[in-house]
């Protein structure tokens, strides 16, 4: 992580991943998989993950809330949502906000960038950019 994002940090309690991301890390991955079988996928990797806890799932949106607390005490909440973009092509977002006034010194961003190393790891013979 840069001492850019670091400072970001000190101001911004969230982050989020889109297609027009300009850090690379937060782009919106995309997985040769339909929604159905990408929705799978995620929801079980991501119950395995330790640190994190499930709050809510809702497959018919593709959409699972996620809750972390942090090595300062902080709770992180996240929302990782699984969108259909076409019949057998899938996209995965995160958005990632901690509770409180003031900033995450990245804490958000680093929790994004390991949900998807472990969701690239997970599902790597379906990824597509």
């Amino acid at each position: 992580m840069s001492f850019k994002r670091t400072l970001v940090g000190l101001f911004r309690s969230y982050d989020g991943t889109s297609d027009r991301a300009k850090d690379p890390a937060l782009k919106t991955r995309y997985y040769s998989l339909s929604k159905d079988k990408a929705w799978a996928e995620v929801s079980s990797t991501l119950k395995k993950v330790p640190g994190f806890k499930v709050l809510h799932e809702v497959p018919s949106v593709g959409e699972i809330t996620l809750e972390k607390k942090t090595a300062f005490g902080r709770t992180l909440d996240i929302t990782v949502s699984v969108l259909g973009t076409g019949p057998m092509r899938s996209a995965v977002d995160m958005y990632s906000a901690s509770r409180g006034s003031l900033g995450d010194l990245g804490a958000n961003y680093r929790v994004i960038q390991r949900l998807y190393g472990i969701l690239d790891k997970k599902l790597s013979k379906y990824k597509t950019d």
